[in-house]
This record gives structure tokens, C-alpha cells and sequence, in this order.
């Protein structure tokens, strides 16, 4: 039996498969305000939950005796500083003991706010898992994975730019840049990767410039591992990037096969380092 947190995307539904090819029931907890209805089809039980109430997550789960549990799926983080927030979400008894409690004298940063609600869930009884366990074949693989390969002047911007990136992951700021010419063009916070792109477009409009998107220098794989898929893609070609490059064994590549498919038609290199 596996417990299956989701928030919005593709990588609940790969979790899902892969747990179910593994042998395994899987009974999920949709976020109401993200999941994908479409979701209930391919798991075994389902419901739908307030991102606000824990609590409920807890209880759904412990009806079917579900003990491990993978959180994933996009949850925007602009989402957490709308007016009015707590009314909108009525958030239940634990949602203030992780805010108001385990975050107390805390940044409240995203590493920080998550680990206080993997240590709420294990109050319980919820363990959360590493979030790759069902997924593996979905994880960047070192080297270039596209038939395109890396350019003389692309090599100098990715040695540039990784390091900077590290810092900004260690600093819980964003896990990616957009460099070109040994410049950054723009950097991922709360946003996220999809509109930093767009930034960077709108930016550089001669475009050729490279995205760079890694794990944190202490990555916990238990939640918001690094992930960009055919949407990651697709939005790079449209904004001028060139290049994609990832962190082997730390990023997941959503239905890797068909991304690599899409790079390769649209001229973009994708590299694992």
C-alpha cells in the first residue's frame, strides 16, 4: 500500500504508475485547488483535499492503513501570499501548529516549510518516502541526451553558471538561471521556472541563451525535486533558449522518452551533468 500526495502535472500520475507496476495499491490525496481530476482514474482510491488541512490528509489516508506516502505535484508558491489567504483556505488545527509552531523563529522558506510538514505528518503516522522511488527511469542520466550537441561557447556559460545556481538552491531562493555569454538573464524565485522563461525571452530577444536548472546542494528527495518535461521544452524554443541542462541522478525528466523526442525537433540540447 503507498499513500500518494498530489499536487498539479504529469508526475503523480507517473508516480502512480510506477507504484502500481511495482505491485502496489496506491490511495491518494488530490489537493482540490491543483490536482488533476483525471488523476482518480489511475489510482485505487482517491479524494480531494484542502491544501490547508493536513489534518484531512492524515485521516483519509489512515482509513486505508496507509503508512508510506510520496507528496508531489506542483503547488504555486504565489498561491501562499494571496489576500485574504487564511479564509480562503480555512486552514485546519495542524496547518497552524506547522506555521505558528515548527516554523516558529524560523525562515519560512520552502525547504523549511516543508520539512515542517513531513515532521506533522509523522505525528500521524504518515512517513513521507523519497519522492523519485517509483520514478527512477524518469531521472536525468549524465551526458548529452539529445542528438544536438553542446556548442564550444554553451560549455563556458554551464561552467559559469552552476555554480551560481548551487548558491541560489542553498539559499532557498530558486533551482534555476538563464545564462548567456557568460551574463545571467534571469533567475527563478517564487514564480517559478515556466515564467522565468518567459522573462529571459523577453529579455534576450537574439536568443541562444541556456537554461540551468539543479537540485539543492542538500536536496532532501523526499519533496520538490527539480523536474522539467515537454512544457519545459516546448516553452524554451518559443522564448530563444537553446540549451537545457540538468542534474543527472537529481532530476526528474517527465515522460523522459517523449521530452528527449520533443528537444530533438525543436533543435534543443539537453544535458545531464
Amino acid at each position: 500500500m503507498l499513500g500518494l500526495i498530489a499536487g498539479e502535472g504529469r508526475l503523480p500520475f507517473l508516480v502512480a504508475a510506477g507504484a502500481k507496476q511495482a505491485g502496489l495499491r496506491v490511495v491518494c490525496v488530490g489537493f482540490a485547488e491543483t490536482a488533476e481530476r483525471s488523476l482518480a482514474n489511475e489510482v485505487d482510491v482517491f479524494y480531494r483535499v484542502a491544501i490547508a488541512r493536513p489534518g484531512a490528509w492524515i485521516r483519509k489516508l489512515r482509513k486505508h492503513s496507509v503508512r508510506r506516502t510520496i507528496l508531489v505535484g506542483r503547488v504555486a508558491k504565489s498561491q501562499l501570499f494571496t489576500p485574504w489567504r487564511i479564509l480562503r483556505y480555512l486552514p485546519d488545527w495542524r496547518a497552524f501548529r506547522i506555521y505558528y509552531w515548527r516554523l516558529r523563529g524560523k525562515d519560512k522558506l520552502s525547504d523549511s516549510l516543508l520539512s515542517a510538514i513531513a515532521d506533522e505528518l509523522a505525528t500521524g503516522g504518515i512517513v513521507l518516502e523519497n519522492s523519485t522511488m517509483y520514478c527512477k527511469e524518469h531521472l536525468a542520466t549524465a551526458g548529452v541526451m539529445t542528438k544536438a550537441h553542446l556548442r564550444p561557447s554553451v560549455e563556458g556559460d554551464i561552467k559559469f553558471g552552476w555554480q551560481i545556481v548551487k548558491k541560489l538552491g542553498e539559499l532557498d531562493i530558486g533551482q534555476a538561471i538563464a545564462v548567456k555569454e557568460k551574463e545571467v538573464i534571469a533567475v527563478e524565485a517564487i514564480e517559478g521556472t515556466a515564467e522565468m522563461i518567459k522573462r529571459a525571452g523577453r529579455f534576450c530577444k537574439s536568443g541562444g541563451w541556456t537554461l540551468i536548472k539543479t537540485s539543492k546542494p542538500a536536496q532532501d528527495m523526499r519533496f520538490d525535486v527539480p523536474c522539467v518535461g515537454p512544457d519545459t521544452i516546448i516553452s524554451l524554443a518559443e522564448n530563444g533558449g537553446k540549451c537545457l541542462v540538468v542534474e543527472a541522478g537529481k532530476t526528474i525528466i517527465i515522460d523522459k522518452n517523449e521530452t528527449i523526442k520533443l528537444a530533438d525537433k525543436l533543435g534543443i540540447t539537453i544535458l545531464g551533468r
